[in-house]
């Protein structure tokens, strides 16, 4: 064991942070950790342009002739059923291949975040994407164009698994959920400009798929070179054996030399952590089991609001509700710009007003919004009904404030909260899984959206209201308040809840169990 810097250990094994020293952080946000945090969230714009291009490039007719001709017979000639028009598995593996890929590539991300530190699996990120991007953009058959997405999928899987932790172990602890949140804003943004590209290549005909597809390298090509030249957190450096490296570190981004109290806790928890072996196993023990439930809650239940549903095929969505061509993605367009913007309302307000507040907040909201589109649709659209302009243009307004109400809720916190909940022993390991679940359900839906449309019709949107109730209901009873909790001492925040500290263990027999470990 190294670092012999605990207080009074002796030869007991470490037990990690020992007691609350929050009052005793010092360090304001410095230049440098916003720096380090805008490169370093530029791995969400890869993720979010990916989920923004995906839908508009499916509906561009002349992608649909080359490859997928069953779907642009249906498009064009056919009109047996609005709903259906789209339902094509070969379409879907085009959209959810990448999410498959991203699933494994984020649980072998964990070991290589870990032991090489974040920097090292964002930089893999980028490389992956630009792989991917440039396959994509050139393909010749769905065989190159699936790879391609896989490729894609191996980065968003590194950049999604190390880009939150970085972000939250650079934040100081009473800003940590805005700057976390630069992810989500980045996502967002990614999407956005998906869109807006979209709009622009669907009138370059017949290769302006191309280049939505190619243009996915910029931001790979920015997260590659930016990752090179990044910071590693002082959490990484520690928990590596540097110690001196990582104050040094510590005190540059708090812009103080007064860092004893934070570096002490960072200490502490990186003896714990290199005690653990097997970081997987860890989490399943009792003293984990908050965190564990909340980093396979939290990303599911982002993903089961139905906003990446929406969002991949927004146009498909809107052409398949009577929207023409040029309007469908002009829709999208719209929509983007609305999530965009929304984000920065969770940014400003998620440090005062705290996590639980925005999630129960937002969720009320979207369900409100899921409801009256069911009910529009329902009432007014069908196999033989086209909608009204008016109509058509309340289910836009109406799907605009179902995903403002994301933008500034579930879309950064499902992000936020995961990745700040962990001990250092088990935090790469929580993220991996977070990355995981979150992938694992992106895939499902994106996989089985079309033919859920399809089956359910406007029943689509109430099957997405009855799971954002469940979420809510969730947060409310088991969701405490982070904010302002340093990263570190978070584990005193599940013994203080009144459901959790009748799972965790007491602290005597926690620490026997640390002594067990190895």
């Amino acid at each position: 064991m190294t670092g012999g810097e605990g207080e009074g250990e002796g030869v007991r094994p470490p037990t990690g942070v020992a007691k609350e020293r929050a009052e005793q952080y010092r360090g304001t946000l410095t230049p440098f950790v916003v720096m380090a945090c805008l490169v370093a969230a530029i791995g969400g714009s890869l993720f979010g342009y990916d989920i923004g291009i995906s839908g508009g490039v499916a509906s561009m007719d002349p992608f649909l002739e080359k490859f997928f001709p069953v779907v642009y017979r249906n498009k064009n000639f056919k009109s047996h059923n609005n709903y259906c028009k789209y339902d094509n598995q070969g379409l879907a593996a085009f959209t959810s291949s990448l999410y498959l890929a991203g699933l494994v590539a984020s649980l072998a991300a964990s070991p290589v975040t870990r032991i090489y530190g974040r920097r090292a699996s964002i930089v893999c990120g980028g490389i992956s994407f630009l792989v991917g991007a440039t396959l994509n953009a050139a393909a010749q058959n769905l065989a190159m164009l699936l790879l391609g997405r896989i490729m894609l999928g191996v980065g968003i899987g590194f950049g999604d698994q190390a880009v939150p932790l970085y972000l939250s172990e650079m934040a100081p602890a009473h800003l940590r959920g805005g700057l976390n949140m630069m992810f989500q804003l980045a996502t967002t943004l990614g999407i956005f400009s998906a869109n807006v590209i979209n709009y622009g290549t669907g009138k370059i005909k017949p290769w302006g798929w191309r280049l939505s597809l190619g243009l996915a390298a910029a931001p790979a090509l920015l997260m590659t070179v930016g990752g090179a030249f990044l910071p590693e957190t002082p959490n990484s450096l520690i928990e590596q054996g540097r110690h001196e490296a990582g104050r040094r570190v510590l005190e540059r981004i708090r812009g103080t030399d007064d860092v004893d109290a934070e570096f002490q806790d960072i200490v502490d928890a990186s003896e714990l952590a290199r005690a653990v072996e097997h970081p997987f196993r860890n989490i399943t023990q009792r003293r984990n089991r908050p965190q564990l439930v909340m980093a396979v809650c939290m990303p599911a239940f982002q993903i089961l609001t139905g906003i990446n549903a929406i969002l991949f095929y927004a146009p498909v969505l809107f052409q398949s509700m009577g929207f023409g061509g040029n309007a469908a993605l002009y829709s999208s367009v719209l929509t983007g710009a609305v999530l965009f913007s929304s984000t920065f309302v969770s940014i400003a307000t998620v440090d005062r007003w705290g996590r639980r507040a925005l999630l129960i907040g937002g969720g009320i909201q979207m369900i409100i919004c899921q409801v009256v589109v069911a009910i529009i649709l329902g009432l007014k659209f069908g196999n033989d009904k086209q909608l009204s302009k008016e109509f058509s243009v309340s289910v836009v307004v109406v799907i605009c404030l179902f995903v403002a109400a994301f933008g500034w809720s579930w879309g950064p916190l499902g992000w936020t909260v995961p990745s700040e909940i962990f001990p250092l022993e088990t935090r790469s390991a929580g993220q991996s899984i977070t990355v995981a679940v979150n992938l694992l359900f992106t895939f499902a839906i994106a996989q089985a959206f079309l033919s859920l449309l399809c089956a359910l019709k406007f029943g689509i949107f109430l099957f997405f209201a009855g799971w954002i109730i469940v979420m809510t209901i969730f947060v409310y009873f088991f969701l405490p308040e982070t904010k302002g909790v340093p990263i570190e001492e978070m584990i005193f925040l599940w013994r203080k809840h009144w459901f959790w500290r009748r799972i965790m263990p007491p602290v005597e027999a926690q620490e026997d169990k640390n002594q067990m470990v190895q």
